[in-house]
């Protein structure tokens, strides 16, 4: 069976790379040699890899990357806009938090850890944190029905960010790599034989123009700037609530030093030899925002996922080790 979840970042032991001592802070202008050895070691993990790190401290900002405008597969790292927009509609008045929202066959979708197995109604503040700590993909519909998926898209458009491209639902994106028409929902009982046969003649590639979720990393760094600083926001108590939900996301422990306060969302995908890994956000070091894209997309057999991604938690946990050390 194809997994199409993203991956916890599991604890791993991290080694510190052996790199020479960085530059001043006043004349490392890309992050001094500690970060671009970190970041080419990022950049060796799949043939397609991009980055960017951006730190806007007070003494000396600096910016490192690897090809950073590429577009790329993200997966769920996408689901950051659909609570912010989620937020803006409560905000607004539109929706709460603790409105009743229904769980059952008619949105459920794959890869949803959190509500599968579920049938009733659940609090939308309890389908949002599940959307990004578990990324469950039966709240992340959930969410999106809420919203509207034209509404997230004018947002992402608000926002500047001309390479993003989210889908109309978890499940429409399914069925469409699946090979349904474009714009069919095949429904539960669809999924459920897409676990049984994921890859029929027709399947599509999950990158492409019509139902994906796609970025680059100057979008997505671009993005975390600006909505953790509350552009998108009208009252302060929206961006906390932005906040605490986006620290949620799991995988931020494993990869940011210990003890720091991050943000963000991950991604992956295994979809007829084609995987992604990625992760977007923020962390703040000694009050420094250091924001942050990292996503690697390959094709390659199903055996080799797991040594991909040990090397992707690696080079990812490195490169935010160091960038952390120009600003501590």
């Amino acid at each position: 069976m194809v997994d199409l979840s993203r991956r916890k970042l599991a604890p791993l032991a991290l080694a510190v790379l052996g790199v020479p001592a960085l530059a001043s802070r006043a004349t490392a202008q890309d992050g001094g040699p500690g970060v671009q050895a970190s970041i080419a070691r990022f950049a060796s993990v799949t043939p397609t890899a991009s980055c960017l790190v951006v730190v806007e401290g007070p003494g000396a900002p600096w910016r490192a990357a690897h090809q950073p405008s590429t577009r790329m597969f993200v997966g769920s790292a996408v689901k950051t806009f659909i609570l912010a927009q989620f937020m803006r509609d409560v905000e607004a008045g539109k929706l709460t938090e603790m409105q009743q929202t229904q769980i059952d066959d008619s949105i459920r979708s794959l890869s949803s850890p959190v509500f599968l197995n579920l049938t009733g109604t659940a609090p939308a503040k309890s389908a949002l944190e599940a959307m990004i700590t578990h990324s469950d993909n039966t709240a992340t519909d959930v969410a999106l029905a809420a919203v509207g998926p034209d509404r997230v898209r004018a947002l992402i458009a608000e926002a500047g960010l001309a390479a993003t491209q989210i889908p109309d639902s978890t499940r429409r994106l399914f069925s469409y790599l699946a090979g349904a028409p474009d714009g069919v929902d095949v429904g539960w009982a669809g999924m459920q034989r897409l676990i049984k046969e994921p890859f029929g003649k027709d399947a599509r590639a999950a990158l492409n123009d019509r139902e994906t979720m796609a970025s680059t990393a100057d979008d997505l760094v671009k993005w975390y700037q600006q909505a953790l600083r509350g552009s998108f926001f009208k009252q302060p108590e929206t961006l906390l609530e932005f906040k605490r939900i986006q620290a949620m996301a799991d995988s931020l422990a494993y990869v940011v030093p210990p003890d720091t306060l991050a943000y963000g969302k991950g991604g992956s995908i295994d979809w007829n030899n084609f995987h992604c890994f990625s992760l977007a956000g923020q962390m703040i070091v000694a009050k420094v925002p250091v924001t942050f894209c990292f996503t690697v997309n390959w094709t390659g057999p199903d055996d080799g996922v797991s040594k991909v991604f040990g090397a992707f938690k690696e080079a990812v946990a490195g490169t935010l080790e160091e960038a952390a050390k120009t600003v501590a």
